[in-house]
């Protein structure tokens, strides 16, 4: 019997009692459960059913009718970017109003090879992993929610009840700020002044003295979650570089099964929880996502090696 959906109160009576569980020594969050309610804080640093799209053509960078050229305005227009995130304005939605399409698109402006590298199935399967990703880390689903649990994606913004400020004393190239919360904020939920700092040097904003921009500007929130998948972190790769092929797996890739695939990016996102075990709920979660995007942008082939659960996670090896 499908669970009735819960009113915009109740939900703000929840979120309000919800908090995030750190693993100690590693920088990287556990998810937190509450029947079925989950919501994870991205760290994005370890140490040591759907709709079909309208428009599956890519017509190369033709103007998207925000001003922009762009290759993934191509690929998700503005009303199947609607179909796939059915609640994320929803009043239960903490970030409503939040991610609009056009602060996307500003924000991929900055990033141009993402979702153009390579031919049309790899650009699709790039755009797809990327959204199911940040979908998982946004999501406010549960197994029997309204339209399915892949539907809800971008629901939050900003971690709720952080347990602590996140602040790494010992990153002395990127110190904090007094008073200044890094806690996980935006699509991919940036945290740790070690991803702010850098994040903000990159893209322009002070990270360190202001990173609540990252849950005030869509656009800025959007960038941080581009500037991520697209930056390799030594010894890590991008996730951009291995949806799209150019992943060259070192000997201690090879040592500790690091394949190419969505299952590495995960990896790379949030390996030394999710990884390297099975039966892993948020490993399914965000594969149902990315199955979801996949079908609706066109995409037969998903690829291979969709979950890490025999991939040793990144400082580990």
């Amino acid at each position: 019997m499908a669970r009735p959906f819960p009113t915009p109160m109740f939900l703000a009576l929840v979120l309000a009692a919800a908090s995030l569980v750190s693993n100690a020594g590693v920088a990287e969050a556990a998810a937190p459960w509450w029947s079925g309610w989950r919501w994870d804080c991205l760290f994005p640093r370890s140490r040591g059913h759907g709709h079909r799209s309208h428009a599956h053509g890519d017509h190369g960078h033709g103007d998207d009718g925000y001003g922009l050229r762009s290759k993934v305005a191509s690929i998700v227009t503005e009303e199947l970017y609607r179909s796939l995130f059915l609640h994320k304005d929803d009043a239960a939605c903490p970030a409503r109003g939040f991610y609009d399409y056009a602060s996307f698109l500003r924000a991929a402006e900055r990033f141009p090879e993402f979702g153009a590298a390579s031919n049309l199935t790899t650009r699709r399967r790039e755009v797809a992993a990327f959204l199911a990703q940040i979908s998982h880390e946004t999501t406010g689903g549960w197994a029997t929610a309204p339209d399915g649990p892949f539907a809800w994606g971008l629901c939050f913004k900003e971690e709720i009840k952080p347990p602590s400020n996140y602040c790494d004393a010992t990153s002395t190239r990127w110190p904090c700020v007094p008073g200044k919360s890094y806690h996980g904020r935006g699509p991919i939920q940036l945290s740790w002044n070690f991803n702010y700092g850098p994040a903000g040097e990159a893209l322009g904003f002070d990270g360190l003295g202001q990173p609540e921009v990252v849950a005030t500007e869509p656009e800025v929130a959007f960038k941080t979650a581009l500037w991520f998948w697209m930056t390799p972190q030594p010894p890590k790769p991008s996730c951009h570089d291995v949806m799209v092929g150019r992943y060259q797996p070192s000997a201690d890739d090879a040592k500790a099964n690091r394949t190419a695939g969505f299952g590495l990016t995960t990896n790379i996102i949030n390996g030394g929880i999710e990884c390297n075990k099975s039966d892993v709920p948020q490993v399914d979660d965000r594969i149902g996502y990315y199955r979801r995007y996949c079908e609706v942008l066109g995409v037969k082939d998903v690829g291979p090696n969709l979950d890490c659960a025999h991939q040793e996670p990144y400082g580990s090896s």
